[in-house]
């Protein structure tokens, strides 16, 4: 049902999400198990105002969304459910107060557990990777917690 509705994923993803859309995610990208976003930078997203750095917790947030939007492209009903079970952030440099482009690849995903990769970089340099363990619950056709397969990446 939804895993070949891009377009209903991509407007939920950008315009129903109060958080995306105070920040202002715009999705670029948006395949089976990769997606990109951007998002514009804005002082209320400064963390470090001597500096004029994004705040962490910002693209720690980006890149959360990134993870369960991979995941959301394979719902197969409204009634399937993601939810974070970890997140692991690494900071490599300070953002500055420019863009951030932050992609997302899957690279496990098993009968309930979804793993992904993401990625943060300005002028295509790297600020920051991570990666977010989620669980992933399909309902079946009744409305219960489908016990069946999915397939690994």
């Amino acid at each position: 049902m939804l895993e070949n509705n891009t377009e209903l994923i991509k407007m939920a993803f950008e315009e129903s999400i109060p958080m995306h859309k105070f920040l202002g995610l715009k999705i670029e990208i948006l395949e089976k198990n990769f997606v990109r976003v951007s998002v514009p930078f804005r002082n209320e997203l400064v963390g470090d105002f001597r500096n004029n750095i994004w705040h962490g917790g910002v693209i720690a947030t980006v890149m959360d969304s990134v993870g369960g939007v991979i995941g959301a492209l394979h719902f197969t009903s409204l009634e399937d459910k993601i939810s974070t079970i970890d997140l692991r952030v690494d900071y490599l440099r300070g953002a500055e107060p420019q863009a951030i482009m932050v992609e997302g690849k899957i690279i496990r995903f098993g009968n309930r557990i979804l793993v992904a990769r993401m990625k943060a970089f300005q002028n295509d340099q790297l600020i920051a990777e991570g990666k977010g363990v989620y669980n992933f619950v399909r309902k079946n056709a009744i409305g219960e917690e489908a016990d069946d397969d999915i397939s690994e990446v």
